[in-house]
């Protein structure tokens, strides 16, 4: 029986909400109903993390591409740029090979704390979780925060709680990475995405573990929007990667956006000035990866470097993660 494309509508909405799957991406680009096929214009731009010294062997690389096509796929088959950049976030995470999700790092106490945030460039809606300790995919428990509570950031222990009791899958301790680390070697490797759909839609998503050995209780920049992340429709999608307190001290993500909104600046100026302008000028480090209205997609880095992935309409999937 062929079901009416406003009935599939109201059940790939109720479907959607509840799994935020890949199956259920495929479902929606199959409806010609619910494809977005205003523009031939679309964009995608993944990160697995600022990094320094060396990256040999990582598996970040591959990890970022599988995504990145994936993801550039999706797109220019008419799916939504805010489901795509939370499932490309949630692969990275399942990957186990970035400190986030999976392969999380533990901080002093011995422990993984999660911090993860989505944000709609369509009226600039924000959901994000901090310092979660049990949920698979934090990125998926961000959208759930942001689709079915009041609120923008969950946090804690108590979040795990609410969020697991709403559906949010659970994952005990054996299941994270949960890397000691000493605290001397810098390691965020914070994973993110932005994405231009063809309905001229911008959205971001960021997850992250943390630094290693941080002390128990601290939330860095990746689930505060503004500062992690960034979207607004018409503007620009903005996801980060670094030492968070910088980014937080400087609203880094938000800087970008305003830098083109009130200054006139063109992406590649907005976000180089605000790497090399306001986060150098504190002795921060780190970078970002960002999407405009247009679909021009811009990655900008004072570390050694940052792994990193990007596609749009007319150039396809590409990595890199040293500098250029």
């Amino acid at each position: 029986m062929r079901i009416p494309a406003l009935v599939f509508a109201f059940l790939w909405i109720g479907v959607s909400s509840a799994l935020g799957d890949a199956v259920w991406i495929e479902a929606r680009i199959a409806n010609p109903a619910l494809r977005c096929k205003a523009s031939e214009r679309y964009a995608i731009a993944i990160h697995g993390g600022a990094f320094w010294g060396e990256l040999e062997g990582s598996g970040r690389e591959d990890a970022v591409r599988a995504a990145l096509e994936q993801g550039d796929r999706w797109l220019d088959a008419g799916a939504p740029a805010l489901d795509v950049v939370e499932e490309v976030v949630a692969r990275l995470e399942d990957s186990g090979v970035f400190n986030a999700g999976k392969g999380a790092r533990a901080n002093a106490a011995g422990y993984v704390e999660l911090d993860a945030a989505i944000m709609d460039g369509r009226g600039r809606r924000v959901g994000a979780v901090a310092a979660v300790r049990a949920l698979k995919n934090p990125v998926r428990a961000a959208r759930m925060v942001m689709r079915w509570t009041p609120h923008v950031l969950l946090s804690g222990p108590s979040a795990d709680e609410v969020l697991a009791a709403h559906g949010a899958e659970h994952a005990g301790p054996d299941y994270f990475g949960a890397m000691s680390s000493t605290g001397e070697e810098r390691d965020p490797d914070t994973v993110g995405a932005v994405a231009l759909d063809r309905c001229g839609n911008l959205a971001a998503a960021t997850s992250t573990g943390g630094f290693g050995a941080k002390m128990p209780g601290r939330v860095g920049d990746s689930p505060i929007p503004g500062a992690g992340l960034y979207a607004e429709n018409g503007v620009v999608a903005v996801s980060a990667t670094g030492e968070g307190e910088s980014f937080l001290r400087t609203a880094l993500a938000h800087e970008i956006a305003m830098r083109i909104t009130l200054a006139g600046e063109t992406l590649a100026e907005a976000t180089r000035g605000a790497i090399f302008g306001s986060l150098t000028g504190i002795g921060g480090e780190g970078g970002v990866v960002a999407i405009d209205a247009e679909g021009n997609f811009v990655a900008a880095f004072n570390s050694d470097g940052m792994v990193r992935g990007s596609a749009n309409w007319q150039s396809p999937p590409r990595t890199a993660s040293g500098a250029e």
